[in-house]
């Protein structure tokens, strides 16, 4: 049963690679969203998820910073389900088989985060794509955790909006077993686990519920360092997180958007 869900899975991507070679260039804008986010909603289901969107708020406009925790290599793939848009990512994704052509077809950043002249030339261009109206992603934690707490916030990653004073948004994520709501294990890629150690786990793991909350967008006081952008940004995807962890019944909560529902005409005329 794994090896077969191995091989949908591996012909999903193998999918996602000859769209993007040969259909994407063709393509308009719209079109390229609505494929992505048709394309990520059936990696999660490949995966046993479903996305539920707990939307607060609507995505700022005029250039945006998301913020969000940090648990899976999929949570590039959920957020993508929800809205697709460019993400700032460790340099070590671009090797990845599979995945890291795809993160390069999808215009991901990245950075390599040892080299700090390479640092301040990709905080400057993040600097000018938020100036330019785009909404970026980042994980300004920089790396991988359980998703029971939030890792430190690195302030570096949070430059481009405290020079531009451009909005942040807090986004959380939060897998759930889908029987009893309870918090999963299963997604995480955290420590010593492989991606392949990673992949197994999700396969083999009762049905879940990926939640995603959309928070309302965050000013950025003039002048403010990016330290105390951090710490903005910190406290507000925490009070997500906690929210979540204090329900016995997330996908009952006010306000939510079950996104595969949302998405099926779009897959159905993609």
């Amino acid at each position: 049963m794994l090896l077969i869900k191995k091989l949908r899975l591996a012909a999903h991507l193998l999918r996602g690679l000859l769209t993007c070679a040969f259909i994407f260039p063709r393509l308009s804008v719209e079109q390229k969203t609505m494929r992505a986010r048709a394309w990520s909603t059936r990696l999660l289901e490949l995966c046993g998820m479903r996305l539920v969107v707990h939307q607060q708020a609507p995505l700022a406009e005029g250039g945006v910073m998301l913020v969000c925790n940090h648990i899976s290599w999929i949570d590039i793939f959920a957020i993508n389900a929800w809205r697709p848009v460019r993400f700032v990512a460790k340099a070590e994704i671009r090797q990845w088989p599979l995945v890291g052509w795809l993160s390069v077809q999808m215009g991901t950043i990245f950075l390599q985060r040892e080299r700090r002249a390479d640092a301040k030339r990709i905080m400057h261009h993040l600097a000018e794509l938020l100036d330019a109206g785009e909404a970026l992603t980042v994980f300004p934690e920089g790396t991988t955790s359980d998703g029971t707490t939030l890792l430190p916030f690195h302030a570096n990653l949070l430059q481009a909006p405290a020079s531009t004073g451009k909005a942040i948004q807090p986004l959380c994520l939060y897998y759930a077993d889908a029987a009893d709501g309870g918090q999963s294990m299963a997604p995480s890629y955290a420590g010593d686990t492989t991606l392949m150690q990673s992949i197994n786990a999700i396969l083999n793991a009762p049905p879940l519920t990926v939640h995603l909350s959309i928070g309302e967008p965050l000013s950025i006081p003039e002048g403010a360092h990016r330290r105390e952008v951090a710490a903005l940004a910190e406290a507000a995807v925490a009070q997500a997180l906690c929210g979540f962890r204090r329900e016995e019944g997330v996908s009952e909560m006010v306000g939510v958007v079950e996104t595969a529902e949302v998405l099926e005409p779009m897959i159905s005329g993609s």
